[in-house]
């Protein structure tokens, strides 16, 4: 059994091996897209600015898919199917056929509406939506008020927490706490399987869960353990000023 509370530098699927099996509360996770953009003019201010996000993506590896063998881990260590998977446009298809389909999972799309996303580019409707599904069997789905209950959640491109965190494709906080906090109790384990800059393990620190995680990204895992670690200082500080209280 790995230690709980702590993420690992490696590939997640080795990691995922190592597991025990029906172990985990709730995935909440964000894998590498599988993502084709076509850049024929890059004449342009605009298209020059996504062909340079484009590169910073593909540098990262996080644009280029996965293997699909690490959704059957999932399976096997979760208690019961409950996972948030954010993901593009085109994985969607997948992602129902393996949950709906084949597991015969229930799923709810959710959105992170970008309200400040960039103009039009090669004829196309605006970039301002980013997508989660929410798949669950018997999974704990309780939101505790109406705000909570959303599917779509409205918030600018979180420009300062990539600045901060060096992460392209850093989710916002408050939305993956949301998530954990309406499908999970406290103490529950989290697990994400592609950390990242560690958003999901310091959202579980703030909710009073426990979480683990996996990170192949030397860089990315470095940052999220720094990251991690102030979110247990400020957890521990407000502990003890309650305390006082």
């Amino acid at each position: 059994m790995l230690e709980i509370n702590r993420i690992y530098n490696e590939d997640c699927l080795e990691g995922l091996k190592r597991l025990d099996g029906k172990s985990v509360d709730l995935i909440v996770t964000d894998p590498p897209y599988d993502v084709h953009v076509e850049l024929e003019n890059c004449s342009t201010k605009i298209s020059k600015s996504v062909a340079k996000a484009h590169t910073e993506l593909s540098e990262s590896n996080i644009i280029s898919g996965f293997d699909e063998k690490i959704l059957d881990e999932f399976m096997r260590v979760m208690k019961v199917p409950n996972i948030y998977i954010w993901c593009n446009a085109k994985q969607i298809p997948m992602y129902l056929d393996y949950f709906y389909k084949k597991h015969n999972c229930n799923y709810d799309f959710l959105f992170w509406w970008k309200t400040n996303a960039p103009p039009l580019i090669n004829n196309k409707y605006l970039t301002d939506k980013k997508y989660c599904l929410y798949f669950r069997k018997n999974g704990y789905c309780h939101p505790d008020n109406y705000e909570n209950g959303a599917t779509v959640y409205k918030a600018p491109m979180n420009k300062r927490d990539k600045e901060i965190w060096g992460h392209p494709t850093i989710k916002p906080l408050p939305f993956i706490e949301t998530m954990i906090k309406n499908s999970s109790h406290k103490g529950d384990l989290i697990l994400d399987a592609f950390m990242g800059s560690g958003t999901t393990a310091v959202a579980a620190v703030n909710t009073d869960r426990d979480y683990i995680g996996f990170e192949i990204n030397k860089k990315f895992y470095n940052t999220a353990c720094k990251r991690i670690e102030e979110a247990k200082n400020m957890r521990d500080l407000h502990d003890f000023l309650s305390s006082k209280e």
